[in-house]
């Protein structure tokens, strides 16, 4: 007579117990790819409104600084968040004139991770807040050094 086959208690906790051991090694590394994921992002959506301002400044002669607090109507055509909506992104873009310089002669745009008008949750502790400048120049102010790839 055979006995009914199945997993018994010590088995199904085994199996339990190795899953839990996955989960909790691989969280780390999606976290890493989700911050990977929303700085490139961010960096894209930079690159993009650079371009948008130097076919402003052709146009206008000078910059245009923009922030999610802008009001004015060629202002507002410049897109102060990160990814899609607000609510969705990681970092809130600001275009302000270059450290020591005006707007109408050095543009930087200053991406901030996890603002209360984006994503208040998210962090990018590795790299901090991306900057891009006008002249090219690519900063970060975390420790990472490698931020812009």
């Amino acid at each position: 007579m055979n006995a009914p086959r199945g997993l018994t208690m010590i088995e199904m906790l085994i199996v339990c117990v190795m899953l839990c051991l996955l989960a909790a090694a691989a969280a780390p590394a999606w976290n890493d790819h989700l911050v990977r994921t929303r700085r490139l992002e961010a960096q894209a959506t930079m690159q993009r409104l650079m371009l948008q301002q130097e076919r402003f400044f052709t146009q206008h002669g000078t910059y245009l600084a923009f922030g999610a607090a802008t009001t004015g109507v060629e202002e507002r055509q410049f897109q102060w968040w990160s990814g899609t909506t607000p609510a969705t992104s990681g970092y809130e873009i600001e275009g302000k004139g270059c450290d020591g310089e005006t707007v109408h002669a050095c543009l930087q745009l200053v991406a901030t991770p996890g603002t209360p008008l984006v994503d208040a949750r998210f962090r990018d502790v590795d790299c901090g807040q991306l900057v891009l400048t006008s002249t090219g120049l690519r900063l970060a102010t975390g420790p990472q050094l490698h931020c812009w790839r």
